[in-house]
């Protein structure tokens, strides 16, 4: 038996991904209405059932799961209320402080580990080391939808209108703004450095993500591969279904986690 791995549909961490490294993807609710859909984080009762399955099926060795930031939902908190019905460390919920791939990225992270018989704890390590080594920004087409949202404070709401087209960050759980731009060539240009700069002169693992926006997605995708170390990869999916109701049609994101620094010798 092995730790097994959760994550929530925030990731959108794809299917086949899912099923090779047999992570479980708990779905978050999404409602859609007559203007604008919305989204629901998981209950704890909700989470409950997850972890209680996959301790069932991993044979009690242990839960790790990786929700989205708690600043931005409330399924980190109903994962915590969750997990203190089990015996103690047996389900660690990630206080990841982020959303999308990066979870994705740290959960296949964690379930290798996990495939080579690692402990739940060395999985949650595995993950957070992941996490700590994976930069997220985003190009906002327009902010309607983040602004409606309550995603991002007046504060940030007024400066990002200052640039028509603007990249956003997460910092600790915070959406803030990472740089102005004026034209969807310019954004993904930035986006594109900032990825050249996370990664430090080190292979990257990169995955952009994006909602109606594939053809920036695939030019954006084109420029990493050009200027990003050998051995870098860079892969292009759809953003998940709940980050796209609040970053609205047109938007790209990139997740950048940086190889791990080789020792000196």
């Amino acid at each position: 038996m092995t730790v097994k791995i959760v994550v929530d549909s925030s990731a959108g961490l794809p299917h086949h991904l899912a099923r090779e490294h047999d992570i479980a993807v708990a779905q978050l609710h999404v409602m859609t209405g007559e203007d604008r859909s919305s989204t629901a984080g998981l209950s704890a009762l909700e989470l409950c059932a997850v972890y209680a399955r996959q301790l069932e099926r991993g044979g009690d060795d242990g839960v790790v799961a990786l929700h989205v930031a708690k600043e931005l939902s409330g399924t980190w908190s109903s994962g915590a209320t969750a997990a203190a019905v089990f015996p103690d460390g047996a389900v660690l919920v990630a206080d990841t402080g982020t959303t999308g791939m990066a979870l994705g990225l740290a959960a296949v992270d964690a379930a290798e580990r996990a495939a080579a018989g690692a402990t739940v704890a060395e999985c949650h390590e595995a993950a957070m080391d992941s996490l700590a080594r994976t930069r997220t920004w985003v190009y906002v087409h327009r902010l309607d939808d983040l602004r409606r949202s309550g995603r991002i404070t007046a504060r940030t709401a007024m400066m990002s209108a200052l640039a028509t087209k603007p990249i956003m960050t997460l910092s600790s759980g915070a959406v803030e703004l990472a740089a102005k731009t004026r034209t969807q060539a310019k954004a993904l240009q930035r986006l594109g450095e900032l990825a050249e700069e996370h990664a430090e002169g080190r292979p990257a693992r990169v995955v952009v993500q994006e909602h109606a926006a594939r053809e920036a997605a695939e030019r954006l995708a084109r420029q990493l591969r050009a200027k990003l170390p050998e051995g870098s990869l860079v892969t292009v999916q759809q953003l998940a279904h709940p980050l796209g109701v609040h970053l609205g049609p047109g938007a790209v994101g990139i997740a950048v986690r940086r190889a791990v620094e080789e020792p000196a010798d």
